[in-house]
């Protein structure tokens, strides 16, 4: 069976994420190393920054593997970036929570990428932004419907 035209421009943009992925993993890195921290570790920080969240939940909102958050969430901690406390809902899962030092470093960083995503964004119209904001969501959400719905890829 051969692609749709559709299809094709699918499969191509997501070659295209792909290596932009590579890039946007590089430039975080970049923008984290001042602060002893990755891209990966940094993500975990966005995901706790409005509230403390359980590992689990933390993996599926930023669509990684439960163990690898794990990790990371216990590297960070023994860094004094997050500490767990206890869940009320759930005894054994315990909420990862930013400390003073994790709060400051995510602000920082967050004034960093503010300057960064400024610069990348001045060669691209705000009308192109959004378009591509909009259909990247829209594909999340049938990636995710059609996950929930079937065991097909």
């Amino acid at each position: 069976m051969a692609h749709t035209p559709a299809g094709k421009t699918l499969t191509d943009l997501v070659l295209g994420i792909f290596r932009l992925n590579g890039r946007l993993l590089a430039a975080g890195e970049r923008l984290t190393k001042p602060h002893g921290l990755t891209s990966a570790r940094w993500q975990v920080l966005g995901a706790i920054e409005d509230q403390p969240r359980p590992v689990p939940q933390i993996a599926r909102r930023m669509g990684l593997a439960r163990q690898n958050v794990q990790r990371l969430a216990d590297v960070l901690e023994k860094e004094g970036i997050v500490a767990y406390a206890p869940n009320p809902d759930h005894r054994s899962a315990k909420l990862v929570c930013l400390t003073e030092r994790g709060r400051k470093a995510f602000e920082e960083l967050g004034r960093r990428q503010e300057v960064w995503a400024n610069r990348i964004a001045s060669g691209v119209r705000h009308s192109d932004l959004k378009a591509a904001l909009d259909v990247v969501r829209k594909l999340r959400s049938a990636l995710e419907t059609r996950q929930a719905d079937s065991s097909e890829p």
